[in-house]
């Protein structure tokens, strides 16, 4: 006879494979409704979105994978296989508390009020998308009642994102950050030149663009067998299951950089999602750590390695020919500073990599204030533009380039936006270890050569799924527990010119 815990093992990895599915067809419908979806298909689509969503959580919150759980409960199963419970047993026992009729209205209410933000931010019309966004926040209150929480109800949605933080401990990790950061930010806007030339000012065909970020990306380990890019209003990636990683960016005809760096960030989700183990697909070990994690992939190839100058001395010549002559008296030190000009900006995606983290800090703050009641919807623009002021010494001209510019309230995404940071700080710790286990890393990336860096990522960091915490991962991978300090020396090293 079969061994009974590693029959109700097996089990309860077919079902979580087949929820898995479920999930996965899911995505593609995401994929699809932000980018060739008809508009008027929004309401059919939130309803498909919606069914998936409730069969879905049924499938995961059903009696029987209780039953599997607890008998599985302190079994003397392997490495791998603990791992897997563990982390069933934490998906599990959330959804568990979560009533079906809310999930289904979770999914439905934010399928729709994607397509209405869109439509709000197009034509800045903030009262359009305030009813759906306190609709979406009192959803999301009685999620975190479900879930519970000890501190803020805060705790409740950013542990779906980034298991075991909180809204006081990453209060403390952006508060230094936040307090080392702007003493620095101000010397190095002092100091720093503008490029000489303004690339704005010129046509860059986008075919010519379009073949660049093909090229890039296949250079750092994108396999286009296994994946596509294509154009959308919002890049992104989504991993819809082995051998089909979607990535997207966008193309406009004078602004080549934003496409070119934009392939290169989802580029980097791209390789974690094609380096994560096909075998342990539709299981937790098939499933990246965290979204900070999965951050930290993108933010060391678009920043750490993208924008540096080793980069650039390299890579610098092929893209002055594939443009010539439109930029032809563009020198290879000007397209390097104008990839890194450090300058307070309106626009979150468009942000600098020293300034972003603030904008990031911004968001953390008014959403943590929304959950908790202490900011109500009708006032965010006001409370949204003041912070700013304060932040950037900049006046927002409109609610379509302040409260309304990001899509991740609308898909219900609150508690999302710190792991952009925490990837910030992650990558760059990672990227520190990296540099030491591999000599002369960075005469590879000025050669155009990644392979020894994607090897060191696929090994240290994308094989290994969820088989450890975040917090976990990154003191086996580096040492050490996450810390600020590595992105600050990062930062004080690569602008050293302009921030003593």
């Amino acid at each position: 006879m079969s061994d009974p815990k590693s029959t109700a093992y097996q089990e309860l990895i077919d079902t979580w494979r087949e929820a898995s599915l479920l999930g996965s067809c899911g995505a593609v419908l995401g994929w699809d409704e932000r980018t060739f979806m008809p508009p008027a298909a929004a309401a059919h689509r939130a309803a498909q979105t919606a069914l998936l969503a409730r069969l879905g959580h049924g499938m995961v919150t059903s009696q029987r994978v209780g039953e599997l759980l607890e008998n599985l409960h302190e079994a003397p199963l392997g490495e791998a296989e603990t791992a897997n419970v563990r982390e069933m047993r934490r998906v599990h026992d959330r959804a568990v508390k979560m009533p079906s009729s809310l999930v289904e209205e979770l999914a439905r209410v934010t399928s729709e009020a994607q397509g209405i933000w869109q439509q709000a931010k197009e034509g800045n019309d903030f009262p359009k998308f305030q009813p759906w966004l306190e609709k979406i926040l009192e959803l999301k209150r009685q999620e975190a009642s479900c879930v519970g929480y000890a501190g803020s109800p805060y705790d409740a949605l950013v542990d779906e994102f980034e298991p075991g933080a909180t809204a006081k401990s990453i209060r403390a990790l952006f508060s230094d950050l936040a307090k080392q950061l702007n003493p620095l930010v101000a010397a190095i806007t002092q100091r720093m030149p503008k490029s000489k030339v303004d690339l704005s000012r010129r046509e860059f065909p986008v075919a010519i663009q379009e073949k660049l970020c093909r090229d890039i990306a296949a250079a750092i380990g994108f396999d286009f067998n296994a994946g596509r890019l294509d154009t959308t209003a919002h890049p992104f990636c989504t991993g819809i299951g082995p051998g089909d990683c979607r990535i997207l960016t966008r193309y406009h005809a004078n602004r080549p950089l934003e496409s070119f760096f934009g392939t290169l960030h989802e580029a980097g989700h791209g390789l974690y999602e094609q380096g994560l183990p096909k075998e342990h697909f539709g299981t937790p070990l098939g499933v990246a750590a965290s979204f900070g994690v999965h951050e930290s992939q993108s933010r060391l190839w678009e920043n750490q390695v993208g924008r540096s100058r080793d980069f650039w001395d390299g890579y610098g010549p092929k893209f002055q020919a594939a443009f010539a002559p439109v930029i032809d008296d563009v020198s290879v030190e000007d397209l390097w500073l104008s990839t890194n000009l450090v300058r307070p900006s309106l626009i979150r995606i468009d942000a600098d990599e020293v300034t972003y983290n603030l904008q990031i800090i911004l968001r953390f703050e008014l959403e943590v204030a929304l959950m908790e009641g202490q900011l109500k919807v009708a006032d965010l623009p006001g409370a949204w533009n003041d912070r700013f002021k304060q932040l950037f010494g900049l006046v927002v001209p409109s609610d379509a380039k302040g409260c309304l510019q990001d899509i991740h309230w609308s898909f219900g995404g609150i508690g999302y936006f710190p792991t952009y940071t925490l990837g910030n700080l992650l990558s760059a710790q990672f990227l520190e270890t990296a540099t030491t286990d591999l000599p002369g890393l960075f005469d590879d990336i000025r050669r155009g050569q990644f392979a020894r860096l994607t090897d060191w990522l696929r090994t240290n960091i994308h094989c290994h799924g969820q088989r450890y915490r975040p917090d976990e991962l990154c003191a086996r991978v580096t040492g050490r527990p996450l810390s600020s300090e590595p992105f600050l020396k990062y930062v004080r090293t690569k602008f050293a010119a302009w921030c003593k």
